[in-house]
């Protein structure tokens, strides 16, 4: 695969000025043990356990399962990056001739985050020996697989030979592989791999992950532990149609806030942290897929404050520097690990924050310290249709999911079952206003 062209990447920094973000952006969930009490003087009020929010107020957040609190959303200004899209045919001009149409199912899902709590479960679907995570996806594979192509975001680093695992209230993570092999059987057919916990288990971590995940026979999209893979993207062939993926997140040590900085021994990291490339970077990615024969560009982006409702003014702002091109057809937001809203802009679509579809999150697993949210997620799905000229059409459906914390299966949410989740999703959708996005549940 090609390379950005240009100055090396980890010479290349971006000027931010974010305002701060909550500290520890660990993920946690394993237990209720070690939990700090709320700070003080905090700002909005969090829905209670029932699950009933106050709409009036901006939804608590919490920076993780270890230190949590409630605050409002901060004004993150002076986020500066190059508008994309490139310029414009001279006069009388035309460089590209029309092509034929493309159309496309994609589906996507949020957060595979496996807890400790969540391996012991999968020891015991295995009958004790190994680990069986299938029938946590039991009830949504039929939606999973019922899409032309569908992709997972995973949080965790995998391990080739399941040792140094994930164990309960240390916050650096490591899978066992079979979560890959679930993952297959559940319907997916690729994952990013762009997340807070890309260096939990150092650069040999990050090669097993993707090892991992290669050998499962999914696509691998996200940071790339050998240089001499910089800048290859996940592609995936349906038909007559290539759909490119790219990934990126905020940061690769696990900072509680976007960061650019990168390990001494892998430098070319910097390629896959937004704040580095920013929105400009991101669009040059784009079009090299798209050189490369792409008919659609998918981007994955870890963003935004963890357990936030609403996404962040720089969320909004990228997105939309990134939907105004030409080479970005759909961006599919993780990190947050609550539901956030959705946004059509230039005709395309942003879902800023899919919540979790696997986790241990919940206010029973963390003496009610998190947010009922962290036990949500979606399965969206997006209808992506390019005409002769070469312009997109996008349509988004949804269907909400929840955790069953007892045996974490993933369960749907409906009017007749989980109601409070399915309203508190269907709500949030539409919270950046009825005409923000026209996304429409499944159920």
């Amino acid at each position: 695969m090609s390379t950005r062209d240009g100055t090396p990447l980890h010479t290349r920094v971006l000027a931010l000025a974010v305002a701060p973000l909550l500290l520890l952006a660990a993920c946690g969930g394993d237990s209720d043990e070690g939990l700090a009490p709320p700070p003080s003087g905090a700002g909005s009020t969090a829905p209670d356990d029932t699950g009933t929010a106050d709409a009036s107020t901006t939804p608590s957040e919490a920076d993780d399962a270890d230190d949590t609190g409630t605050a409002t959303n901060p004004v993150q200004d002076g986020f500066n990056s190059a508008t994309g899209g490139g310029g414009q045919d001279p006069p009388g001009e035309t460089t590209e001739e029309p092509g034929e149409p493309k159309e496309i199912t994609i589906g996507a899902a949020g957060d595979i985050l496996p807890h400790a709590p969540v391996l012991a479960n999968a020891q015991i679907n295995a009958g004790g020996e190994g680990y069986d995570f299938s029938p946590m996806f039991a009830d949504v594979t039929s939606l999973l697989g019922d899409n032309d192509l569908t992709i997972c975001h995973m949080e965790t680093p995998l391990s080739v030979d399941n040792t140094n695992l994930t164990v309960p209230r240390v916050l650096v993570f490591n899978s066992p592989h079979q979560v890959a092999d679930a993952l297959v059987g559940a319907g997916y057919d690729g994952c990013d791999f762009a997340s807070n916990h890309t260096w939990d288990q150092g650069l040999g971590g990050l090669a097993e992950t993707q090892q991992v995940i290669e050998e499962a026979g999914l696509q691998y999209a996200g940071p790339v532990a050998d240089e001499a893979d910089v800048g290859q993207h996940a592609t995936y062939q349906v038909g007559d149609v290539t759909v490119a993926q790219l990934g990126y997140t905020y940061t690769i040590y696990n900072s509680g806030q976007p960061t650019t900085d990168v390990p001494p021994e892998a430098p070319w990291l910097g390629d896959y942290l937004w704040p580095v490339v920013g929105a400009e970077g991101i669009i040059a990615d784009a079009e090299a897929a798209r050189d490369e024969g792409a008919d659609f560009v998918v981007v994955s982006m870890h963003w935004g404050n963890e357990y936030w409702t609403d996404p962040t003014d720089q969320q909004r702002e990228i997105a939309a520097e990134l939907l105004e091109s030409d080479a970005v057809d759909l961006i599919l937001g993780t990190h947050v690990h609550v539901i956030q809203p959705c946004e059509k802009i230039n005709g395309k679509y942003v879902i800023y924050g899919l919540g979790n579809f696997l986790s241990n999150q919940s206010p029973d697993t963390t003496a009610g310290k998190l947010r009922p949210e962290t036990q949500e997620g979606m399965i969206a799905r997006f209808h992506l249709a390019r005409d002769e000229q070469g312009d997109v059409t996008s349509r988004m459906e949804f269907q909400p999911t929840r955790v069953q914390i007892d045996n974490h299966v993933i369960r749907l949410a409906t009017p007749e079952q989980n109601p409070q989740t399915y309203q508190r999703v269907v709500e949030t959708m539409d919270r950046l206003g009825e005409d923000a996005c026209d996304a429409e549940p499944m159920s």
